[in-house]
């Protein structure tokens, strides 16, 4: 009896039989936000351990790369050594990365199998998905001290392209470490846009070189009377370049031509009086503009638009174009046209806010539908596409309710079920999806500074966000997202972000850190 025991361990080493008892799981339970199009469970276990091989094409550069990502997500997560290609597979657990065609480029497949691990995708971003989705799992598997996934398998693509936040780093300047932090959590929910406010009346946060004053004075104060701050080109290139290992596109806004108080006061010669107002530290709005008689306004603009367009390698440009009260009519259409002319010649598509449509809008530009619906409904009618970021449903710095320390409410209060149960191509009659590229979250900073008061306004609501632009709208249901969003609290926890607890949701005991 003794040597048969030897016999089957040597056997379980050998053949890498597991003797575990058997386990019964439930991939259809696990938590994931966004929710996955498709999810089946067979309700056995992959156990997580030493010795498993990643296999993939090696002489598929982009596979490599991918096959890197995923060894550093899994070591991290599991705690447990990964090799490329190696040993005997039948001997070991083993994961296999495998091009195939799907109807989008971030569609994936995950087939979790007793032994093995298939992950499937046409190219680096749609693995890149896939590899979110495995590591919200592994996540979920350390909070509960499992050693194992569950098997089944998981098909999922995205409802919309574009899946944005918006962060202001203008009212109130955000180092580079923080925006890496956001960068991070926007990624591990397939958030894959960042629009930055980068220039404001309170601040000009982006260095330019033909302009260096912009940042040397502009940018040294903030709401509030701060110190600033501001991102010379190497520490914006060093952003886009960390968004872009995540599969984020960075979109640069230059707010004009309101907004501009920073330049103004920087450079007399850019107001139609040629003297220069004091810089600004409030939060009112729509008192600036640059000055459209003077042609310098003009090789100003076009000297941004060009530094900021030559470090940026994502498609668009965002113009602003929002609240220019004192700008006439005139000079603002003025102002649009010309500018989005520069952004095409620099090889940009043109964004912006939903006045923009004002002008004379080229083909295929975007309107951000944030205030009026009439405005985006005849940017439509020019050929332009809408993004959807309705104020009084996806403005981030909204305050949650009466009692939110952070925040305003001139849109609305917007508690975490209002903030996910809205439909965007079924929220404006005259909006439909064909019309949408997408979903953005704009948290504007007049009362943050640093990154646990944006956290607290970005989070829970964010992730419900990630959802309305990633999954199906008749997958999503309020009542089925709270439970998830229940664990997801656990998980912010053990991250330690902070976010708003709302007394309206049923949250596990926080954790101690």
């Amino acid at each position: 009896m003794k040597n048969f025991k030897h016999l089957i361990a040597a056997l379980c080493t050998l053949t890498f039989v597991h003797c575990e008892k058997p386990i019964e799981t439930h991939l259809e339970s696990f938590p994931l936000i966004p929710i996955a199009s498709t999810m089946k469970e067979t309700g056995n276990a992959f156990f997580i351990k030493s010795k498993t091989i990643l296999y993939f094409d090696e002489q598929d550069a982009s596979l490599k790369r991918s096959a890197t990502q995923l060894k550093k997500i899994w070591e991290a997560r599991s705690k447990q050594e990964i090799s490329f290609n190696e040993g005997i597979p039948f001997m070991h657990s083993k994961i296999e990365l495998i091009k195939k065609d799907f109807e989008s480029d971030e569609a994936y497949e995950i087939k979790i199998l007793k032994k093995k691990i298939q992950i499937s995708s046409s190219n680096e971003v749609g693995f890149f998905r896939a590899f979110t989705t495995i590591d919200q799992l592994l996540r979920f598997q350390n909070l509960s001290n499992q050693n194992h996934l569950p098997t089944g398998e998981i098909s999922d693509m995205p409802k919309y392209g574009y899946r944005g936040a918006m962060l202001d780093v203008a009212r109130h300047f955000f180092t580079l470490e923080e925006v890496k932090k956001y960068i991070d959590l926007l990624a591990l929910y397939k958030i894959n846009k960042l629009h930055l406010h980068l220039s404001d009346d309170q601040g000009w946060r982006i260095e330019i070189k033909s302009w260096p004053n912009l940042t040397n004075y502009g940018g040294s104060t903030e709401v509030g009377g701060g110190p600033g701050g501001f991102y010379s080109q190497e520490e914006y290139k060093e952003l886009v370049s960390y968004a872009q290992e995540r599969f984020i596109t960075i979109i640069p806004e230059i707010d004009l031509p309101g907004h501009t108080n920073a330049a103004l006061a920087s450079y007399p010669e850019l107001n139609c009086n040629g003297k220069s107002p004091e810089l600004y530290t409030g939060i009112e709005v729509g008192f600036s503009t640059l000055c459209a008689d003077k042609e310098i306004s003009f090789q100003f603009l076009d000297d941004v638009i060009r530094e900021i367009s030559e470090i940026t390698p994502g498609p668009y440009f965002h113009l602003g174009g929002d609240e220019s009260h004192v700008t006439t009519e005139k000079d603002y259409i003025t102002f649009i046209n010309r500018t989005q002319d520069m952004v095409f010649k620099y090889g940009k598509i043109v964004m912006g806010w939903d006045e923009i449509q004002n002008a004379d809008l080229k083909p295929n530009s975007v309107a951000q539908y944030w205030a009026d619906a009439k405005n985006a409904k005849a940017a439509i009618k020019k050929n332009a596409k809408i993004l959807m970021s309705p104020a009084q449903y996806a403005y981030l710095d909204m305050q949650y309710d009466s009692l939110s320390p952070f925040g305003l409410h001139w849109a609305s209060y917007i508690n975490i079920k209002k903030a996910y149960d809205w439909i965007p191509d079924q929220l404006v009659d005259g909006i439909e999806e064909e019309n949408i590229i997408g979903i953005e979250a704009p948290l504007w900073s007049e009362t943050i500074s640093n990154f646990e008061e944006l956290s607290y306004l970005a989070f829970p609501r964010l992730l419900g966000y990630a959802e309305i632009g990633w999954s199906k709208t008749d997958q999503r249901n309020w009542e089925e997202y709270q439970n998830r969003l229940i664990e997801h609290g656990v998980l912010l926890d053990s991250l330690s972000i902070n976010y708003y607890r709302s007394p309206k949701v049923p949250w596990k005991e926080q954790r101690q850190n």
